[in-house]
């Protein structure tokens, strides 16, 4: 099964050559889908989510702004609990209401109706505020006209109101409020008239302004529940972010203690090593010359620390990786690397091959990092040209290869940069292979074979040095001091011609004249 996703620009016939070698069957085309999920800002919904706890620093960032955003409600495991316990004040209240109209001679069969619907119906308060306060106040008003039960009706509308403040449905409070109060009063005052005193009576503004301050006590409760609520969340919020501050506190520490190591293994061990093996070298250089035979103690010296060498590298290398490499720095975030590289007006192609798949960390850090330098590059130093990016997901491997159609000047001389430097003991510290060349047809060609079983430092073999790769043992610079002593060629990154990093070669003639 094999699939591709396309970013940017149709990518062009002609100039970038033909697909990889290792690639049998052609590339179907499509286009790169993803799936947008927006928070909710309306902190008085009702509908909760779950919440888990989160593993990751983005992914925590993420948990902030959901959480602030889900501000006043319910997660549902609890929602379901907190049914359970309002099923019973809510049985309570029903009863009790059922009781007092059952015991007025003016109830009449439908009025029992209307008592249980605007009492059991607040079981879904929680769950359904809105829905409870307007079956509660509906119901329970037109009881009240019907049977005139008293301030005992007001009960299921005030915890309907409770509920609906509670989960920030103020204005809704307030309309069902005004109507349960303005209805019940026009029909007192109604009455009145109808027996014809003419105005209203005392006792029914004095149960009208109790009415209105039961409901006002309500609407404050609400608040303050939800206050509450909104309060607890917060300091929950808070702990989290500190946790996590003190997380990522600790991860920033740990990675300058790593720099801190490797720069000291680099200035120390490196050196040391760097004249055991050169002088090494000369001796065996100078024997081979005078026709002697040369001792194999000495032998063993040249290629143990060449060894040494190889394996003092790719540690420096684990540990600057460590400590640069944010987590997340992988191929699935090699849609955003291309849509950055052609924001920057570089046209830019993504062939997947294979069974997209989750990736040693290392392996898939590396790949990201090789198609990132290989794209800079293309932008820095090949003028005006598109780019190609081909990965194929393997049994046991993955191959990395970027492709542009750039020209570089013909008279630059091939000059190993510390771009490819990078590359290469990326790749060398996973046992993999590396080739990066100019394409016969114009423009360049950096190709990683990367192992998947492999992430060990790869065990060195025996190679001779040749003219076009001069450097080949020689100790792995730092970085900055390499950006100082030696700035960065026009082009040097697309001229280098293609190499291997097996082991440890013999040293170049030019170490007797230095002897």
């Amino acid at each position: 099964m094999s699939s591709e996703r396309s970013t940017g620009a149709a990518r062009p016939s002609a100039p970038t050559g033909t697909p990889p070698a290792a690639d049998e069957h052609a590339p179907t085309r499509g286009e790169t889908s993803s799936t947008k999920r927006q928070a909710r800002t309306d902190p008085d919904e009702t509908h909760a989510e779950t919440r888990r706890p989160p593993t990751h620093p983005v992914e925590a960032s993420t948990e902030t702004g959901r959480s602030r955003a889900h501000a006043g409600r319910v997660p549902a495991d609890l929602r379901q609990t907190l049914s359970l316990r309002d099923a019973v004040p809510v049985l309570v209240i029903a009863a009790l209401l059922e009781a007092g109209a059952l015991s007025s001679p003016a109830t009449r069969p439908f009025d029992h109706v209307l008592v249980l619907a605007g009492s059991l119906v607040l079981v879904v308060c929680r769950r359904a505020p809105l829905v409870a306060l307007a079956a509660a106040t509906a119901c329970m008003l037109l009881y009240s006209v019907r049977a005139d039960p008293g301030p005992s009706a007001t009960f299921p509308v005030l915890v309907a109101l409770f509920a609906a403040v509670a989960t920030g449905h103020r204005v809704a409070a307030v309309t069902a409020a005004v109507a349960f109060l303005g209805g019940g009063l026009a029909t007192d005052l109604a009455d009145a008239l109808a027996a014809g005193s003419g105005q209203a009576p005392q006792p029914l503004v004095e149960a009208t302004v109790l009415l209105l301050g039961w409901f006002m006590a309500a609407g404050v409760a609400g608040i303050a529940a939800r206050n509450w609520r909104a309060y607890l969340l917060q300091v929950e919020q808070r702990a989290a972010d500190a946790e996590r501050t003190r997380e990522e506190a600790a991860l920033r520490r740990a990675g300058e203690e790593r720099l801190r190591i490797a720069r000291e293994l680099h200035d120390s061990l490196t050196h040391s090593i760097s004249i055991i093996k050169v002088q090494a070298g000369v001796a065996v250089h100078l024997a081979r010359k005078r026709g002697e035979e040369v001792p194999q103690a000495l032998l063993a010296i040249q290629e143990a620390s060449g060894e040494a060498m190889r394996e003092l590298r790719a540690t420096l290398e684990v540990l600057r990786d460590a400590a640069d490499d944010p987590p997340g720095s992988g191929l699935d975030r090699l849609d955003d690397l291309v849509k950055r590289a052609r924001d920057a007006g570089l046209p830019t192609t993504v062939t997947i091959d294979g069974d997209r798949r989750a990736l040693p960390t290392e392996v898939d850090r590396a790949a990201y990092r090789i198609v990132q330098e290989s794209l800079t590059n293309v932008s820095r130093h090949a003028g005006p040209a598109s780019a190609s990016v081909w990965v194929r997901y393997g049994d046991d491997n993955l191959l990395v290869q970027v492709d542009d159609d750039g020209h570089a000047s013909p008279e630059d001389q091939p000059v190993p940069g510390v771009g490819l430097l990078g590359m290469r003991e990326r790749v060398t510290a996973l046992s993999g292979h590396l080739e990066a060349a100019p394409r016969p047809g114009g423009g360049f060609t950096v190709r990683a074979d990367l192992p998947l079983t492999a992430t060990a430092h790869p065990a060195p073999t025996r190679e001779r040095p040749t003219p076009d790769h001069p450097t080949s043992d020689r100790p792995a610079l730092d970085r900055s001091a390499s950006r100082q002593s030696a700035p960065d060629h026009p082009t040097s990154d697309r001229r280098a011609t293609a190499h291997k990093e097996e082991g440890p070669s013999t040293p170049p003639p030019s170490l007797e004249e230095t002897a």
